[in-house]
């Protein structure tokens, strides 16, 4: 098939083109690059069957594919939270110019949604039928509320033109190819450790968070998309529950390194706890993940240390000691 990744040179996005060309599809990575990096599809450029497209998606285009993946938006509050009419604009707009084109190709398109639809949750865990607790006027809200915007879009799309949608819902996700600088927790505590700088964390640090290895999550949303007479939406994310804290412990542990631990303030509207319900998942795709913590943690940490001294920004004798 002939795919468009839009948001495909960011994180997760990366991980979703590199495995769809290794099942032979034909795929169109779209990026502003605004939080997408060249660097994540730099091998990817001399593949016959990659093509990149520089582009917003606020502006329509017209591109003949079979499938459209939509994972177009900044996704770390330090990111969205820097132009908040942008990111959502780039979730309304953005949206509508995707199922725009799906329609006018007949092409089938899933939406990357997320957990934030379901804000601070008052539901633990949170399943699919949870309606959230968001605040619709906080400094977050640009993009969780800009995400349930675009479901709506996409129901809509879907009852009034009987478009061929799916929706997953993503949770905490990481991996390879993060960005060092995004403020995300995972990214953040290994660069901190791996550079002998102290573990920001917020709060007491009780708020809970279930990470999930991108390779597994990049499955979820194959599986997804080629499920027939499925639409979603569908929570994709790992069950496993830890809290904060004790994520700073477990990296320092398997950094090895003697950073110390630096409690900062709560920011607004930071969920306290975070955890899916992939009982529907389960059951329709066959999905779970498989990647432990601990194997996909240290996966990760290579690509940091790798990353850091590559880039001249070596880490610390006591990260390394």
């Amino acid at each position: 098939m002939r795919i468009l990744v839009t948001g495909g040179a960011g994180f997760i996005g990366s991980h979703l083109c590199e495995r769809l060309l290794g099942q032979g599809h034909e795929v169109i990575c779209l990026d502003n690059f605004f939080t997408g990096n060249r660097d994540n599809i730099r091998h990817l450029l001399r593949h016959d069957h990659f093509e990149l497209l520089r582009w917003d998606v606020i502006q329509p285009i017209l591109v003949e594919v079979d499938r459209i993946y939509n994972l177009a938006c900044p996704a770390s509050p330090i990111h969205y939270q820097y132009n908040p009419v942008k990111t959502i604009k780039t979730n309304v707009l953005g949206s509508l110019n995707m199922l725009g084109l799906a329609k006018r190709v007949k092409a089938r398109i899933l939406q990357a949604s997320t957990s934030e639809v379901y804000g601070d949750p008052l539901e633990h865990p949170q399943k699919e039928s949870y309606w959230g607790h968001v605040n619709p006027i906080g400094i977050r809200s640009c993009y969780d509320e800009g995400k349930r915007a675009a479901e709506t879009l996409f129901m809509d799309y879907h009852r009034q033109n009987q478009l061929d949608i799916r929706i997953v819902r993503i949770f905490n996700t990481y991996g390879p190819r993060m960005a060092e600088n995004d403020g995300r927790v995972v990214s953040n505590f290994i660069v901190q450790a791996l550079r002998g700088q102290p573990l920001t964390v917020y709060g007491d640090g009780s708020q809970t968070r279930s990470f999930c290895y991108v390779e597994d999550l990049v499955e979820g949303m194959i599986r997804m998309m080629e499920r027939d007479a499925f639409i979603g939406p569908v929570n994709l994310g790992n069950p496993e529950e830890r809290s904060i804290l004790d994520f700073a412990r477990i990296i320092l542990k398997l950094t090895e390194s003697h950073s110390k631990i630096d409690f900062q303030p709560l920011p607004a509207d930071d969920p306290t706890q975070r955890q899916p319900d992939i009982t529907l998942a389960g059951q329709t795709l066959d999905w779970r993940p498989r990647v432990s913590l601990e194997d996909g943690l240290k996966r990760t940490i290579e690509y940091f240390r790798h990353k850091l001294t590559s880039s001249g920004n070596s880490t610390s004798s006591a990260a390394a000691s």
